[in-house]
C-alpha cells in the first residue's frame, strides 16, 4: 500500500470497541432515565389538549385590535431607550474590565485578572430577567430598573469578546511603539486601541441588537417597556391587543437587526 501521508483505516481493538459500546449504553440509559423523569412530572392531558387550546387562542387573536397601536408607541420607545442606555452604561463598565482581564494588558495576572474574569462570569451567568427581578425589588418598578438590568447583563458579554480581541492584537505594532520610548499609556492609545476599535464597534452594535430583544420582556417583571403592556393584555385575556403587541415587537426587532447588519457591514 503506497504511503500518502494520510492515516489509513484501522480496526478497533477489543477494549476500544467495548468502551465505545459501553458509552452508547450509558447514553441510552441516561436518555431513558431523563424521559421517565420528565414524563412523571408532566400532565399529559394538557399536552394532548394543547392543539385545541392553540387553535382557540389563535382564533381569538384575530382580527388584531389595530386601534390599540396608539397606546404602544411610548412603551416601545421606552423599550428602545432601555436597550440603548443599558448598552452604553455597560460599555463604560466593560471596557476597563476587559483590559484588566486580557493577559497582555492586565496590571496583575494573579489578583486583578481573576477578579475581572469573575465579574465577567458573574454577569454572563445571570439572565437579564433575574437582574430585573432583583432591581425591581431594590429600586422599584420602572424603566430605570430595566436599564440597570440590561447593563449588568451586558457587561460580561462585551468584556469577554473585547478582552479576547485585545489578546489577539498584532504585537509587532506594540513592540514598534515601545522601541520609541513610549510610556504605557501611549502604547495603549497608539498600539492597542486602534487595533481593537473595529472589533469593539462590532461588539457594541451586536450587543445593542440583542438588548433590543431582551428589553421587550423586562416589563413582564415590572422593569418598564412594552412588556408591561403585554403583561396587562395577557392578564385580561385581550388577545387582539396581544397580537398587535407581538407584531410591533417583531417589527422593532427586524428593524434593529437591519440597523445592526448595516453598521457591522460598514465597519467590516
Amino acid at each position: 500500500m503506497p504511503v500518502t501521508g494520510e492515516k489509513g483505516w484501522q480496526r478497533r481493538t477489543t477494549p476500544v470497541q467495548l468502551a465505545v459500546w459501553f458509552g452508547w449504553l450509558l447514553g441510552v440509559a441516561l436518555f431513558v432515565w431523563c424521559w421517565q423523569t420528565i414524563s412523571a412530572a408532566t400532565t399529559w392531558f394538557f399536552v394532548t389538549d394543547s392543539p385545541r387550546v392553540i387553535a382557540d387562542i389563535g382564533g381569538r387573536m384575530f382580527p388584531p385590535a389595530w386601534s390599540y397601536l396608539d397606546k404602544l408607541w411610548q412603551p416601545m420607545w421606552d423599550t428602545i431607550n432601555i436597550a440603548t442606555l443599558g448598552t452604553l452604561m455597560a460599555m463604560f463598565m466593560a471596557v476597563p474590565v476587559a483590559f484588566m482581564a486580557a493577559r497582555n494588558t492586565t496590571p496583575n495576572a494573579y489578583v486583578i485578572r481573576p477578579l475581572a474574569l469573575l465579574i465577567i462570569v458573574s454577569s454572563r451567568s445571570i439572565n437579564s430577567l433575574i437582574w430585573a427581578l432583583l432591581l425591581v425589588a431594590i429600586m422599584g418598578p420602572g424603566v430605570l430598573a430595566g436599564i440597570f438590568a440590561i447593563s449588568l447583563r451586558s457587561i460580561g458579554f462585551i468584556a469577554k469578546l473585547l478582552y479576547e480581541a485585545i489578546e489577539e492584537i498584532d504585537h509587532t505594532q506594540v513592540e514598534a511603539i515601545e522601541t520609541t520610548g513610549a510610556g504605557r499609556a501611549q502604547v495603549m492609545a497608539w498600539g492597542i486601541v486602534p487595533q481593537i476599535m473595529p472589533a469593539f464597534a462590532g461588539i457594541m452594535v451586536f450587543r445593542w441588537d440583542i438588548n433590543i430583544r431582551e428589553s421587550t420582556v423586562l416589563g413582564l417583571v415590572g422593569a418598564g417597556g412594552i412588556g408591561l403592556q403585554l403583561q396587562s393584555s395577557l392578564n385580561v385575556l385581550a388577545w387582539p391587543q396581544v397580537t398587535v403587541i407581538l407584531v410591533l415587537i417583531i417589527a422593532t426587532v427586524l428593524f434593529s437587526e437591519w440597523v445592526s447588519a448595516r453598521v457591522r457591514h460598514a465597519i467590516i
